[in-house]
């Protein structure tokens, strides 16, 4: 992939975001949050949509970018086939816009070596790589696009009785761009689909 091109939303967070979940939990699902409008950073569009994952050679990108050190884990113990929800942020409306797999599992993410990258970190070395990054598929777009507010509205309804989305990290660390997502939400989200807001 070219390296002037951006596949994830690498927005820099503090350290302090709360843990998602205890070390000891094991994940199979994820969700990857993405930028699907134009802005620009030292010169470089940062917007990549699902639309625009379709269009890569294969369906295929490298998710780079990510610059925090929790969600940098989280891609760590991604494993082959693994599904994802791509997930629209920082846009008008964001939310959920179809699935990916993972195709690639975790390596050196090129774009912090690289000077002219909004990504580019001064404090890693070939020798001693800070970030990783992995490689995802597109699978499909949902069949709707499931909105923050519907999913936020949702989380409140479910929160009292710990329901399917009590828990779900896009609310309890929702800053963190890589985020594991357990196999109830993740069934729940997708059943979504077939509900008419």
């Amino acid at each position: 992939m070219p390296p002037n091109k951006r596949k994830a939303n690498g927005a820099k967070v503090p350290s302090s975001v709360p843990n998602v979940a205890s070390s000891k939990e094991e994940f199979s699902f994820w969700l990857l949050k993405s930028e699907p409008e134009s802005r620009l950073e030292n010169g470089v569009d940062l917007k990549f949509g699902l639309e625009d994952l379709k269009k890569e050679p294969n369906q295929t990108a490298c998710w780079d970018g990510v610059r925090n050190y929790q969600a940098r884990n989280f891609m760590r113990s991604m494993r082959l086939g693994q599904k994802g929800f791509f997930y629209h942020s920082n846009c008008k409306v964001p939310g959920i816009a179809g699935l990916v797999k993972i195709v690639k599992e975790s390596y050196v993410d090129h774009t912090q070596f690289d000077k002219k990258d909004p990504h580019y970190d001064p404090k890693s070395s070939q020798d001693n790589p800070k970030w990783d990054m992995v490689d995802v598929q597109f699978q499909r777009e949902l069949k709707r696009f499931i909105p923050l507010h519907e999913l936020k509205q949702l989380h409140l309804d479910h929160k009292k009785n710990s329901g399917p989305l009590a828990k779900l990290a896009l609310f309890t660390s929702a800053r963190l761009s890589v985020q594991p997502v357990r196999q109830e939400e993740f069934d729940y989200i997708v059943s979504l689909e077939d509900v008419t807001s």
